[in-house]
């Protein structure tokens, strides 16, 4: 980066921290709402605004475009089919969550269980936190300044020691961000963040269109479409990281988990100052977010044909994208975007942390009879703890196998599954005991590190040694020299054949972890309903309103949920 690229970078960095503090100047960080849920003050658009930054990072830009660079359009699913589980949310979850003046999910469960089985729900969300998303944040949005900008021949240094540079300097940004400002100044620097952010992540793929067409976007759009047809097909086959099939078992639970239930996004919603309000902002959120892919999909298809698919690794498609076609005018500005967006989720996700910290579980395990300023401390003191934790492990992520967006999805699986069941059953019965929840909570857990680790391995290691192939993990791990003497010595001239006859072997002999994730969910709620059944709750759960704010519903939630869900629909009768 020259002069002007880093002035560009510092002065819009600096901008944002500028205009988050004066909007927070007067919010009273000492109190409970005030720290944790910005005073209860937030409209629609700044809640949409952190919903879309909390969730769109680093990991999303880099991980999504790295599958879309192997794989094509298919993987949209993740982003489009959000917005339908964003709906459903505004529409059907929020009143009830909002109505009963909440800060957290886990405050929920206690009250439709109890205290016990908040205190397991904490406990699963903070290790979500702590040791796969947070440290992922990081580790990606450091490799994406190392690759993007060059960092190691800058700074004449490794690209191992710019990861571990990168990590501890965004983390302690965020941190400050997050344990010293609360909700209200995340939130508000997400919303500048965001602007920015969709404004550079557009410029991304009009520039690249404009490489593939000689300057003409639209010359750009018909070369790629026309060049790479099977990178448009949004069915995904047995052998994609989306089969097609999963998009109506675990894709749904993951997504409905992600906006339904996950603190780090909901705890923006329970910070709006109506009802209407935050109804608003999530299904404006959801209108963008069905807009996302141009951002996070486009990109890796338009780095492959650039790159002739030729690249070490997928999830350097869209920095080494960046680097290619952004014009050097933009790099300073398009930096500052990212590095708000990578800000953003750290520091939502530590805001959150430390939310459910010190409100669900320092009171009920260490201070009974801590007041507001005592728990806010606590508080922040675990969240300076466990960003410390993530720091430490964010760069060993570079040894995660299948790439990063697989790796996030597949071990977040543990936890959304019985989490989304508990919930789930919490809202729909009222006789469901405690017993089942923590039943589910933790043996959901087992089963599904059971199936991910010992069983799903078995299966297709025996499977693989039946047909007398290698593993498709072993054949990636090799050298490229390696590699090269592997395929000599077993007689193998078609490379890409023999890939894909392992990778179809592989395939059918254990189903894919979104097919296990629906399984497993079923298998959660029924056991909860068994439970239920034997044991019925004595003490019928009732819901308490509160009247903490005003709860009257949006009047146009449905009617605009209903023609957004059919814009989603419509992508896959295009595709």
């Amino acid at each position: 980066m020259d002069a002007f690229s880093i002035i560009s970078f510092f002065g819009f960095t600096i901008l944002v921290g500028v205009i988050a503090w004066y909007a927070t100047r007067k919010t009273n960080e000492k109190s409970a709402d005030g720290y944790y849920l910005g005073g209860r003050s937030l409209g629609a658009i700044t809640i949409a605004g952190s919903l879309l930054l909390t969730n769109l990072s680093a990991e999303q830009i880099v991980g999504l475009n790295g599958q879309s660079f192997a794989e094509g359009v298919l993987v949209m699913a993740w982003e489009t089919l959000a917005a339908i589980a964003m709906i459903l949310t505004a529409i059907f979850l929020l009143p009830k969550y909002m109505s009963v003046g909440i800060t957290t999910i886990p405050q929920f469960i206690q009250n439709r269980f109890d205290q016990q089985t908040k205190a397991i729900l904490s406990v699963l969300f903070l290790i979500a936190f702590g040791i796969v998303l947070l440290p992922t944040i990081l580790y990606s949005g450091s490799l994406a300044f190392s690759t993007m900008f060059d960092l190691p021949s800058m700074l004449g240094i490794s690209e191992w020691g710019v990861i571990w540079i990168c990590v501890w300097t965004i983390g302690i940004i965020g941190s400050i961000y997050a344990i010293f400002g609360g909700l209200k100044a995340v939130a508000v620097s997400d919303l500048i963040n965001a602007i920015g952010l969709l404004t550079g992540g557009l410029l991304i793929p009009v520039f690249g269109l404009m490489a593939i067409g000689d300057g003409s976007v639209s010359a750009g759009l018909d070369t790629l479409w026309n060049s790479n047809p099977e990178k448009f097909e949004a069915a995904g086959g047995i052998t994609s990281s989306i089969p097609v099939g999963t998009i109506f078992t675990g894709m749904m639970i993951a997504q409905i988990y992600y906006w339904g239930t996950n603190q780090s996004i909901l705890q923006r919603v329970f910070g709006a100052k109506s009802l209407k309000e935050g109804q608003k902002g999530m299904i404006l959120a959801a209108f963008v977010k069905f807009l996302i892919p141009v951002i996070v999909v486009l990109p890796g298809i338009i780095a492959w044909h650039l790159f002739e698919g030729n690249l070490d690794n997928a999830d350097q498609a869209y920095p080494a994208l960046v680097r290619k076609v952004l014009p050097t005018v933009y790099i300073g500005f398009f930096a500052a975007v990212l590095f708000g967006a990578v800000l953003s989720s750290f520091n939502s996700l530590l805001n959150s942390s430390a939310t459910l910290f010190g409100f669900d579980l320092y009171k009920q395990l260490f201070n009974k009879d801590a007041n507001e300023l005592q728990t806010v401390k606590a508080g922040k003191r675990f969240g300076l703890m466990l960003a410390v934790i993530s720091m430490s492990i964010s760069p060993f992520i570079k040894f995660a196998p299948d790439g990063l967006f697989s790796y996030i999805q597949q071990s977040l699986g543990s936890l959304s599954v019985p989490i989304l069941a508990v919930v789930t059953i919490g809202i729909l019965t009222k006789k469901v005991p405690a017993l089942g929840a923590k039943i589910v909570l933790i043996g959901g857990v087992i089963m599904y590190l059971i199936s991910l680790l010992i069983l799903g391995p078995y299966f297709v290691s025996s499977a693989l040694d039946k047909a007398g192939l290698d593993s498709s993990s072993f054949i990636n791990g090799l050298e490229d020299a390696d590699k090269a003497a592997y395929f000599t010595k077993i007689g193998v001239t078609d490379i890409a054949a023999h890939m894909e006859k392992i990778s179809i072997v592989e395939a059918e002999a254990y189903p894919h972890f979104l097919h296990i994730m629906g399984i497993l969910f079923v298998v959660n709620i029924i056991i909860m309903l068994i439970v239920g059944a034997i044991k019925p709750k004595q003490d019928i759960y009732v819901p308490k309103v509160t009247r903490v704010i005003d709860v009257t519903p949006w009047k146009w939630a449905v009617p605009v949920g209903i023609v957004i869900t059919l814009l989603v629909l419509s992508t896959y009768l295009i595709f």
